[in-house]
């Protein structure tokens, strides 16, 4: 009964977060919902007693994802007169949810009748630590920084010159 309430709360979470991205005109408090969502994923982990998953999603989605989301978002400095017009936000809102039900039905019952229990044969999280740090490094500062460059080739585009 503990774990169904925990994870009713952190849907809450989620869904009140996935709601403040799309709703909010303003970009930081967009973010913040973004905050709340990857936290209630961490949360999720958690509940999944998957110690890595969790704090990994807390370190990397919060501490370097969202951290680097409200950089950019706080050096655009976008202003509400340059938003654009969105008159019908909310049916679109209401029509793409609509849409995507019959996809979710479809996952639930695929889920529903996988295996209750998965084999990890024999894998794990120092194994997957090790390897992750041995084999897969370059690979992932590589990403990191065409990541880095794209955010700040977005926000160079972004600004305004003052001149």
């Amino acid at each position: 009964m503990l774990e169904t309430s925990i994870f009713i709360i952190l849907s809450l979470f989620m869904l009140g977060g996935s709601i403040a991205i799309i709703t909010n005109k303003q970009t930081v408090f967009s973010v913040f919902g973004f905050l709340i969502v990857m936290i209630g994923f961490g949360g999720m982990f958690a509940l999944l007693d998957n110690r890595f998953l969790a704090l990994a999603q807390i370190m990397v989605s919060v501490g370097a994802v969202v951290v680097l989301s409200m950089l950019a978002v706080l050096s655009v400095n976008a202003q509400e007169k340059n938003l654009p017009n969105e008159p019908y936000k909310y049916r679109w809102i209401v029509f793409s949810s609509i849409l995507v039900l019959p996809f979710t039905y479809l996952i639930y019952k695929t889920l529903s009748s996988l295996a209750k229990e998965f084999t990890t044969n024999g894998f794990t999280s120092k194994d997957i630590g090790s390897e992750l740090f041995n084999s897969w490094v370059l690979p992932f500062e590589i990403v990191s920084i065409l990541l880095l460059t794209a955010m700040i080739g977005a926000i160079v585009i972004a600004r305004k010159d003052n001149s």
